[in-house]
């Protein structure tokens, strides 16, 4: 196993939960769902962390204990977090909810003037000059 959750430790093969670092991790828990931020809830539950390992933790499915992992957190506590979570990222605009949009009908109706004289022989400037020649009918 390359990596151990914050929280647990391993003791003769078997992942155990560390207790004074399970506790931080409830601390961290509840205080980060009473409103604090992720970096203020980590440093007072004594977590030394980066933001965005807080972040991960918060988001561990494991600390509610699998086959493989002693449970740490109860399962309305880790729904409560993430529903904070959801909320705050909502409220601060980092949920990207894409509107209904509906793109413009293509205009499929044209017509071309008829060129007039000999067409430039530069490749950009004849392409000016012939996509000049469409008009709509809108």
């Amino acid at each position: 196993m390359a990596y151990v959750p914050y929280g647990y430790t391993v003791k003769d093969g078997v992942i155990t939960v560390d207790e004074k670092a399970a506790g931080q991790v409830k601390d961290f828990f509840e205080k980060y769902i009473s409103g604090l931020s992720l970096a203020v809830a980590g440093e007072q539950a004594g977590i030394q962390k980066t933001h965005s390992s807080m972040g991960l933790i918060l988001k561990n499915i494991n600390y509610l204990g699998n086959d493989v992992y002693p449970a740490i957190i109860d399962k309305e506590t880790f729904d409560k977090a993430e529903e904070v979570r959801n909320k705050r990222a909502k409220d601060l605009g980092r949920i990207a909810e894409l509107a209904a949009f509906s793109a413009p009908p293509p205009i499929e109706r044209f017509k071309m003037r008829k060129s007039e004289g000999k067409l430039p022989d530069d490749p950009v400037a004849r392409a000016e000059y012939l996509y000049s020649l469409i008009e709509s009918e809108v």
